[in-house]
């Protein structure tokens, strides 16, 4: 019989993963609170159920054992719920991460002390009590910028670019409040420099890492105070050195955390001194096209396959996490100003074009386009490669000029 790999989500981020196993030969389960999630038309088996309700998969994984479907292994890609998957792997007496890898890597204030006790260079953070004792700490570093952040959420909610004169600074901190699921948030200081995005398979404690592109933040002065990333770019212009010296800060924070087999998303800031930080390090493949795109396209490893072995126990073929080819290859996306979508023009042209490997458009005509504070109000995506970094950037304008958004703003 096949084994059977309970993937925690079925939506845009999961549909991939869910493909590579049953390519795999495995059978798959798909479990999400959406009816209309995307994976459910491919997945064997379906549930609604939350990927967050520890209880009920509990449940669901009992009932799949009772027909003949028992667990193998469990699958986090593109939602940051490692805890979920600990949870279910210590109930199931299967391969996962620890529930201290995932207690520690869903809450960044634990994540950040922990790796400070560890040695791991991170920057200054602190856990805000209220909103006095966030100027107050502010006030102890003069002249630097900050981010605030809450402990516990992804995708750039609640995320904000903040300094001690901002007059909105009150409602940024409620904000960031609001959006956290536990309440808590931290500060920490805004690091300068480059930004790089690693995606690495740790197999009996040793770190390869076929993902490392540097993500592009080009677009921070037109939405701040919020963080909005505006996708990323394979090869990274890294010197071999510093990425050495990555890849190794990486492998340490992951052990750090617990990972020693298993998946280690890290997203990484290199400052002007040349050294290396960890902002962040999930235990789960990345959402967007990190992992999906960039990484087999870039390079052709397929770092979703290997992941998926682990999962279950089994070792990954480490010849296969080593890159096959180097490629340019970037990603980015589309935004849009607050009002009504009429119309979006260019898309035939962009279809037509060889080098777009994806092209897709998430609003239609009629849509309500609101101010963007996350990752999730991006209008759509693209993929371009090229023969080189030039290239790539070159074909990246040709689409933002051949695709345009007609919006009416609200009160026009």
């Amino acid at each position: 019989m096949k084994k059977t790999l309970l993937v925690l989500g079925a939506g845009i981020d999961q549909t991939y993963p869910i493909i590579v196993a049953q390519k795999f030969g495995l059978r798959v389960l798909a479990a999400d609170s959406n009816p209309n999630a995307q994976g459910f038309s491919i997945a064997d088996e379906v549930a609604k159920v939350s990927n967050r309700d520890i209880d009920a998969l509990k449940v669901l994984c009992d009932e799949s054992a009772k027909c003949g479907n028992k667990i193998a292994g469990i699958l986090v890609m593109g939602t940051d719920i490692p805890d979920v998957a600990a949870e279910l792997a210590l109930y199931l007496k299967i391969p996962g991460p620890s529930i201290f890898t995932g207690k520690s890597t869903t809450d960044k204030f634990i994540m950040k002390e922990i790796l400070s006790k560890n040695g791991i260079t991170v920057p200054w953070y602190a856990l805000v009590e209220n909103f006095d004792s966030l100027r107050n700490l502010m006030s102890k570093h003069k002249g630097k910028k900050f981010v605030i952040k809450p402990t516990d959420r992804s995708g750039a909610r609640g995320v904000f670019i903040i300094s001690p004169d901002m007059i909105e600074l009150e409602d940024l901190y409620k904000e960031s409040i609001k959006e956290s699921n536990s309440g808590r948030v931290i500060i920490e200081e805004f690091i300068e420099g480059d930004q790089i995005s690693t995606e690495s398979i740790l197999w009996k404690g040793k770190a390869f890492t076929p993902g490392f592109v540097d993500r592009n933040y080009e677009m921070l002065a037109r939405f701040a105070p919020s963080v909005i990333e505006n996708g990323g770019n394979h090869p990274s212009k890294v010197d071999e050195k510093n990425r050495s010296n990555v890849i190794k800060l990486v492998e340490a924070a992951a052990k750090a955390l617990g990972i020693f087999d298993g998946v280690a998303k890290g997203d990484v800031v290199i400052g002007k001194d040349g050294k290396p930080m960890i902002i962040e390090l999930a235990a789960r493949l990345s959402g967007g096209d990190f992992s999906e795109s960039l990484i087999p396209l870039g390079t052709g490893v397929n770092i979703v396959k290997e992941a998926i072995k682990v999962a279950l126990g089994e070792s990954p073929n480490v010849n296969n996490l080593s890159d096959q080819w180097e490629q340019s290859v970037s990603n980015r996306y589309f935004f849009g100003k607050p009002g009504i979508l009429k119309s979006i023009n260019g898309l035939d042209k962009v279809r037509e074009l060889p080098w777009v490997k994806k092209f897709e458009i998430w609003v239609k005509p009629g849509d309500e386009i609101k101010q963007i504070k996350y990752h999730a109000g991006r209008l759509g995506v693209f993929i371009v490669c090229g023969d080189s970094y030039e290239e790539t950037q070159e074909r990246i304008e040709t689409i933002y000029n051949l695709v345009t958004f007609d919006i009416k703003a609200n009160n026009v």
